[in-house]
């Protein structure tokens, strides 16, 4: 018997239209002679099952079903692809949870903590994981410009400690960049996160549970026109995105353990991308994505065709492995 597949995608954050996208690629990937997909809308004004003739059926909060056209739909698993809030920090997680209904992404702590970045690097430094030097800020702290600078120096990064996509993000050159830097991350965050700017090669890992076992998919390397790794480069092709990684044998060979390393520290499940830069030959881990982009041209759909894995056996995999958890 064919299993209820509920797509989750929207959102509540500015990420809303990439994870339509990301939700769309799923549904149009997963092998419907298996399953039974359905789209569903989270949305801040809506949840909604959302037909092939554009049609809404509202979701009933209490079990997470819908009645179409005088059928009551109920699903057998959930699969994630809602980046941002409230799918990648692990709040509608946790009410899956509640209501006993299995789902594609890791436990709801988990991916709380891996979307909040500071605690993620508060936690991967206790285990000797190279970072850059950081100074965390919330709303309302007094600001510094000089204490900043003395302790991560120029240029550095502003970013939103709770945010996707490269929203908010700014690379400052100059004492009178930081402010303005501040304000748009602010925009986005009561938290921010200042780091240093660290001088090397950008590579993208993704790690996921494939077939019971910790995969490391091959890396890529970020190569960025714009001056750093942005949502134009992202998502407006102003970057170049190289599958497999120019890397030597020894780098390629480091980056793979660290990723494999922090997802086990991390006590992740499902999909995850991670960022690290290599500064003389030692990967600096920068963040970790639990619900990476999933269209054809995102990096971890790049990444798993580089390794021979198709979307479909990529998202089939995903819940397969979600069911049988």
């Amino acid at each position: 018997m064919k299993k209820n597949i509920a797509i989750i995608m929207g959102g509540y954050s500015s990420e809303v239209g990439i994870s339509l996208k990301s939700g769309s690629v799923v549904y149009n990937h997963l092998n419907k002679d298996i399953y039974n997909p359905y789209c569903v809308h989270i949305l801040k004004n809506k949840w909604v099952l959302v037909d092939e003739n554009n049609t809404e059926f509202p979701i009933n909060k209490h079990d997470f079903s819908a009645n179409v056209n005088g059928n009551l739909v109920t699903f057998d698993c959930v699969f994630n692809a809602i980046h941002g809030a409230p799918g990648e920090n692990g709040v509608i997680l946790a009410y899956f949870d509640l209501i006993g209904l299995k789902h594609t992404s890791a436990p709801f702590y988990q991916m709380a903590l891996t979307f909040n970045k500071r605690d993620t690097l508060s936690v991967v430094k206790e285990y000797n994981i190279p970072t850059a030097i950081s100074i965390y800020l919330n709303k309302g702290d007094e600001i510094n410009l000089d204490t900043i600078i003395k302790k991560v120096g120029l240029p550095c990064f502003i970013k939103p400690n709770n945010a996707g996509s490269s929203f908010g993000i700014s690379k400052a050159h100059t004492k009178e960049d930081i402010l303005p830097a501040i304000e748009k991350a602010y925009k986005e965050d009561s938290e921010i996160l200042i780091e240093s700017f660290l001088d090397g090669t950008e590579v993208s890992v993704g790690v996921i549970q494939y077939k019971g076992e910790t995969k490391v998919l091959p890396i890529t390397e970020i190569v960025s026109e714009n001056d750093f790794f942005d949502y134009e480069a992202k998502y407006l092709g102003k970057s170049q995105e190289i599958t497999p990684a120019r890397l030597t044998e020894k780098q390629e060979q480091k980056v793979r353990e660290i990723a494999k390393r922090v997802y086990e520290i991390l006590n992740m499940r499902g999909f995850s991308r991670s960022e690290y830069i290599l500064v003389n030959d030692e990967p600096h881990f920068l963040e970790m994505n639990t619900v990476p982009g999933l269209t054809e041209a995102s990096i971890l759909p790049q990444q798993a065709n580089a390794d021979g894995i198709s979307l479909t056996d990529l998202f089939s995999n995903a819940i397969e492995m979600a069911l049988n958890n």
